[in-house]
């Protein structure tokens, strides 16, 4: 069982003992650190928190203790009820709140939940909001309102429907021709909110959906993540029923991933390499991804004539370079668009309606869209470190020995080689040096993770 503390937010497994796991009272403590850092930081007569989650079966139960604890601060609750990651985020800054927390562990097992915090922008925190909600929860010096200033919790209607409507009406979604292609998809939701939100958004269009999994029920079928392991179910229905492509999104719909019409997996990676490409194509400029995402968005954006910007790894990293060097788009590998048109997030639904437009546009199919695309392929790998080994110090040793190939140090050692690069960073979480390797193809990809994972283990 565990709980992880970290600078976005509060992650554990349902159960058990106290800060040990996410139990309730966890739940009211870093809610209630987060009410008195709103409170201490903005300056406000009145205070609006938006508060949505996704369909864990452990959901009811750790929002009717999130909103109580915020009605305790005198807070007013703004409860969004079934969402998504993506809509929450939008009804923070449409509804002028103050900040707003999404309840959902996104693509963990269903005996996880957290609680993921926003500031008023409608963006997860920074490091130092982060850090010093953390040290209020350290301290637990609370003050609860008075009997008179009470806050409420208010039902908020329709925040889905007003998502789909905004990403309809992007000038850049080519909602007209999408609707007479007559295109049909199967789409994979992991019985969560993708379910309500993805076939909205679809029947927008005029799509033809297929569900499976589309029962908000949070009892996951399968693994969550949108991984090509997870996706056999997903790729046999969409060759069953001759359907153009097939979506898969995880329980917070803010990664997505396709399946082809053969049922041939599109690639997590890929998905943000579509949609840039698209955007690129209409409005040129640059485009961020973290340090491991694939180098297919590098070689696209610079065919495009745009420049590529890697961050460290992480949404709030992403989203902070976007800001910097005012990306037309960016996101993360793992299958999260971030189309600042619409706003600073990983949204699957903005995704979805960018792809569309793309095969729309270009009349192709999916498998031959993917063929178009410079191929490369990831490798994961770890080291495990024993007690009183310093993960930092090997990182450095590994940055002196490969100091002639330049390497990008803002998050771990990152390597780059010709046609591939090596990505070499600590957790967080365990003691162990995560490896990420990507070459032209698997063997590569292979052998070059497998000699980092050598080298690393001789240096120890």
């Amino acid at each position: 069982m565990t709980l992880i503390k970290s600078i976005s937010g509060i992650r554990g497994t349902i159960g058990g003992k106290p800060s040990n796991n996410l139990t309730p009272q966890d739940i009211v403590l870093y809610t209630s650190a987060y009410a008195s850092w709103l409170k201490n930081n903005l300056d406000a007569k009145e205070f609006k928190v938006v508060v949505g989650r996704d369909a864990r079966i452990s959901g009811t139960m750790v929002q009717g203790l999130v909103d109580q604890t915020l009605v305790g601060f005198g807070i007013e609750v703004l409860d969004v009820g079934l969402s998504t990651t993506p809509t929450v985020e939008m009804a923070v800054t449409q509804h002028q709140a103050n900040g707003g927390i999404i309840i959902t562990a996104s693509h963990n097992p269903k005996h996880w939940n957290a609680l993921k915090l926003l500031n008023e922008k409608g963006e997860f925190l920074n490091v130092a909001s982060g850090k010093a909600i953390l040290e209020i929860a350290e301290k637990k010096n609370f003050e609860y309102a008075s009997i008179d200033n009470l806050g409420k919790v208010t039902s908020v209607k329709g925040a889905i429907e007003e998502h789909v409507k905004r990403v309809v009406d992007l000038p850049l979604v080519n909602s007209k021709d999408i609707r007479q292609k007559k295109i049909k998809v199967v789409v994979d939701a992991v019985n969560s909110t993708g379910g309500i939100a993805i076939p909205l958004l679809l029947d927008a269009f005029g799509v033809t959906t297929i569900p499976i999994y589309c029962e908000p029920t949070g009892h996951f079928p399968h693994n969550p993540e949108p991984l090509k392991e997870h996706l056999t179910e997903l790729s046999e229905k969409v060759v069953k029923e001759k359907a153009d492509f097939g979506i898969i999104v995880d329980p917070d719909v803010d990664r997505l991933a396709f399946v082809d019409e053969n049922g041939v997996v599109f690639g997590e990676e890929y998905t943000l390499v579509a949609c840039s490409d698209y955007v690129l194509s209409k409005t040129p400029g640059d485009t961020v991804s973290n340090l491991s995402s694939t180098l297919a968005l590098s070689d696209i954006t610079q065919k495009r004539n745009g420049n590529y910007h890697a961050s460290a790894v992480g949404e709030v990293n992403v989203v902070e370079k976007m800001k910097e060097v005012k990306a037309v788009i960016g996101g993360e590998g793992n299958g999260g668009v971030i189309y600042p048109d619409l706003h600073y997030g990983r949204d699957a639904l903005v995704g979805v309606a960018l792809f569309l437009s793309l095969i729309t546009e270009t009349n192709q199919k999916v498998s031959v869209l993917r063929a178009s695309y410079p191929n490369y392929v990831m490798s994961k790998a770890k080291v495990s470190l024993s007690e009183g080994i310093n993960a930092d110090s090997l990182l450095k040793k590994m940055e002196k020995k490969y100091s002639e190939n330049n390497p990008n140090t803002i998050d771990g050692v990152k390597i780059y080689f010709r046609s591939s690069w090596v990505h070499l960073r600590k957790s967080n979480t365990e003691p162990i040096i995560r490896v990420y390797a990507e070459a032209k193809n698997e063997k590569k990809a292979n052998e070059l993770a497998q000699r980092f994972l050598k080298e690393i283990e001789e240096m120890v």
